[in-house]
């Protein structure tokens, strides 16, 4: 059962901006809180229906040169927050999205998950599902939804 302040804080990031908003905030929560925070990037190996015959299956090799970039990209964003002041956790797993997400939350006893949302709507989210959506239905804790901030005049 996650408690109510929340000591453990997980976010999920693409690294899209949206993502960034959302480690953003899971900082300046883990940081007032007081929280340990800990940063996951999924990388998917879910590319939906029909995707085997379109893509190609994913190689071992690529799935590899994914991670790799991930951990990268992972080890630049923890540099980041570290800078101010906070040391986060970093993760990467191969799998489903928001399965991999939940797992994860559930193997950590996470006390809230941060995620990001592109904000979708109509055909698109139809077709392509939104992985926040499925993270929030799945979830074993609160979690906190980022969208988009808008455009500025």
């Amino acid at each position: 059962m996650a408690r109510a302040v929340p000591k453990k804080i997980l976010v999920a990031t693409d690294f899209s901006e949206t993502s960034d908003e959302a480690v953003r905030h899971a900082q300046e929560l883990a940081t007032a809180l007081r929280a340990s925070l800990h940063l996951l990037h999924v990388v998917s190996s879910d590319l939906g229906p029909g995707a085997p015959e379109l893509w190609g299956v994913y190689s071992d090799d690529l799935l590899k040169r994914l991670e790799a970039k991930a951990k990268t990209e992972l080890d630049q964003l923890c540099a980041t927050l570290a800078r101010d002041g906070v040391v986060p956790h970093a993760v990467t797993r191969l799998g489903g999205e928001a399965d991999t997400i939940n797992d994860y939350a559930r193997e950590q006893e996470i006390d809230l998950i941060v995620i990001g949302t592109h904000g979708r709507g109509g055909v698109e989210h139809l077709l392509l599902g939104s992985v926040a959506e499925k993270v929030v239905r799945g979830a074993p804790c609160p979690v906190l939804v980022v969208r988009p901030s808008p455009p500025k005049p």
